[in-house]
């Protein structure tokens, strides 16, 4: 059986949340201040906190008695647990554990531990216990501002989920065993399919005798014995690549599938085969869901950022299991959140895709600068204090990991061939952002540089000395400031597609909301992604924000020092350049387009609207000095 131990600060709510979950499941409740020995319930009585020698006989008792819980009817056991080496005690050589994370705020905790009557740990402690509570990024966590009532309902809800074979997987490449195995750790059953054609006849049979449990996960390499094996209504995942994968293992299934199963399509396809997919399959009763999925082959074992979309009600049979193998954000809520209708999710992993290949580039611009001054040590000290400071993020970090690494005394990125290669969601994005108008110039850029790049028989071919003139010393703050400025419009110009294609769409999408989900479990979260978080529940114009806009004025002149200087020495900066020609533009009230605008209506008789007329209004001039091409 199965042991609920319910974790959280005094006062959240653990007893009364704990006896109702009892009571609906029908087993036994148990407080783990009950099994406190009296000098530790004196000395808590006297105010004063217990150390760790005071809790671990207490930790170890709970842990041989949760044993005999689960050998009998489980329990629900309500337990403060802070401390990650407290729940280690717990937990160890149990398996049937599901931890219930109880979150709120000091002032809400504080308010109802004013209102207690009885309770031998008084109010004044709870800020120790803030203090102190180290939050699991695994679990469940509730908000606490719910009723009780609410919050049983959910976890009931989740419960009933682990009843049965919650995922049915298809396809165990990299991304599928990393999220098999994170459902797993979750205690989630799942059965996995993966085809046996030529090199993959043993990855199912692999993937199964790789864990423990028998019970909890079964394969096949025959689609009719997977479809047997889930109950309805069937909830799949599937990842395969994105295209006519989808559409082949959609028809695989076909005539086992019915009204009111839910398929997720976990891969990275394109929003409108999305849109058309979700339409064919509801006609036949079928919820699609397409699930955006960030984080990488780690995240997806250790949590990912989950963006899904499509059929609402399909998302909520599905929800307890994405909110459970989700990363967390600051506050320990799920980095994942329904987006939108159709095609919405993965239009959002899309974008945040064009983002992430912007920011690369940035990294590898701001790489090309400094290593004309500086060797890979000097640069990682460099880079470790932007990373300590404002700068901090996964590619940042993940830039230093890089520059640092050597094998055989000699650094690996010396060895890489300067030849970037690329995915489809990147040129999707560009794609779109061209659709609907909007400037996304430096996720343009960055799929241009990797085309670029590609070309290295011509860039050899044509490469020109001497190599510009050399500097002997670089203003490193300046760079720093640069990168900063960059960085920020980038993530401008990429929320400015997600605000376009919400109006153009109708998706209604919180950008907020989706800022959140990109602060872990993603390769584009950072501080700054956490800082966008509250900037956007002002509105989608980040632009128009005295602060940022402030901040973007005072590295303005860092960035055109820093393109200046590149040019000088030859050095091919296009994503830098492009964001600093975007913020020219935006920030130009009178532009040269007034010359465009005539042009067209001089050759194509276009028309043109005049200043401080009415935008209904359009002219036509006959231009005499026009004699045709």
């Amino acid at each position: 059986m199965r042991v609920y131990v319910i974790i959280g600060v005094s006062g959240s709510g653990k007893t009364t949340i704990g006896t109702t979950l009892a009571n609906v499941l029908g087993i036994p409740f148990y407080d783990a201040d009950d099994f406190h020995p009296e000098a530790n319930i004196l000395k808590m009585s006297e105010g004063q906190p217990l150390r760790d020698a005071d809790r671990k006989p207490w930790l170890m008792t709970l842990n041989a008695e949760m044993g005999n819980w689960i050998e009998g009817k489980g329990g629900v056991l309500a337990c403060s647990a802070l401390k990650e080496s407290y729940r280690l005690l717990l937990a160890n050589g149990h398996r049937a554990i599901q931890w219930i994370v109880l979150e709120g705020s000091y002032d809400t905790i504080y308010e109802r531990m004013q209102q207690r009557q009885g309770h031998f740990m008084p109010p004044e402690l709870l800020r120790s216990q803030f203090a102190d509570f180290e939050r699991p990024n695994y679990g469940w966590h509730v908000e606490v501002r719910h009723s009780p009532q609410a919050i049983v309902e959910e976890l009931v809800n989740r419960i009933k989920a682990f009843a049965e074979p919650a995922i049915g997987l298809i396809g165990l490449g990299v991304m599928g065993k990393s999220l098999a195995r994170n459902m797993l750790d979750k205690g989630f059953n799942v059965v996995v399919y993966n085809r046996d054609s030529p090199g993959e006849e043993d990855v199912v049979s692999t993937f199964v005798s790789g864990w423990e449990s028998d019970e909890q996960l079964s394969g096949t390499t025959s689609i009719a014995h997977f479809m047997a094996l889930l109950p309805s209504p069937r909830r799949i995942l599937c990842m395969v690549p994105a295209g006519g994968a989808v559409d082949s293992v959609l028809a695989q299934i076909a005539p086992w599938l019915e009204a009111g199963d839910v398929f997720m399509d976990g891969g990275n396809a394109h929003y409108r085969d999305t849109n058309r997919r979700e339409k064919e399959w509801q006609k036949k009763g079928i919820r699609y869901l397409g699930l955006g999925v960030s984080g990488g082959e780690e995240g997806a074992l250790r949590g990912p950022s989950l963006m899904p979309g499509g059929d609402y009600e399909g998302y909520k049979m599905v929800e307890p299991v994405l909110l459970a193998i989700a990363a967390r954000d600051k506050v320990g809520a799920p980095c994942c959140s329904y987006i939108g209708r159709d095609g919405a999710g993965h239009f959002v992993k899309m974008i945040h895709n064009g983002i992430e290949y912007a920011e690369m580039q940035l990294l590898a611009e701001v790489y090309a600068l400094l290593r004309t001054v500086l060797p890979y040590p000097k640069m990682v000290a460099i880079l470790e204090g932007w990373q300590s400071r404002s700068l901090g993020g996964f590619l940042l970090e993940s830039t230093i990991t890089i520059l640092k690494h050597q094998e055989n005394g000699s650094y690996v990125l010396d060895d890489i061939l300067d030849k970037a290669g690329s995915k489809g969601t990147g040129s999707w994005s560009a794609q779109a952002a061209l659709e609907l108008g909007v400037p996304a110039t430096m996720l343009t850029a960055a799929m241009y540089a990797r085309s670029i790049s590609s070309r290295l028989t011509e860039r050899l071919r044509n490469e020109h000395h001497p190599r510009g003139t050399p500097v002997e010393h670089m203003d490193i703050d300046m760079v720093e400031s640069a990168f900063q400025m960059a960085r920020i419009l980038n993530h401008i110009q990429g929320f400015s597609v997600l605000a376009a294609a919400s109006e153009a769409y109708g998706w209604s999408l919180n950008l907020s909301e989706i800022a959140r989900v990109w602060t872990n479990g993603c390769i584009i979260r950072s501080e700054l992604m956490e800082a966008l978080v509250e900037v956007l529940q002002a509105g989608s114009d980040i632009l128009a924000n005295p602060f940022w806009r402030s901040k973007l004025q005072e590295t303005e002149e860092a960035l055109a020092a820093t393109i200046h200087q590149a040019l000088r020495q030859r050095i091919h900066l296009p994503v830098h350049s492009a964001g600093w020609q975007y913020w020219l533009g935006m920030t130009t009230g009178q532009s040269s387009a007034n010359m465009i605008q005539a042009q067209r209506d001089l050759f194509g008789a276009h028309r043109y609207q005049k200043r401080g007329g009415s935008p209904n209004q359009t002219f036509h001039t006959k231009w005499t000095s026009y004699h045709g091409l």
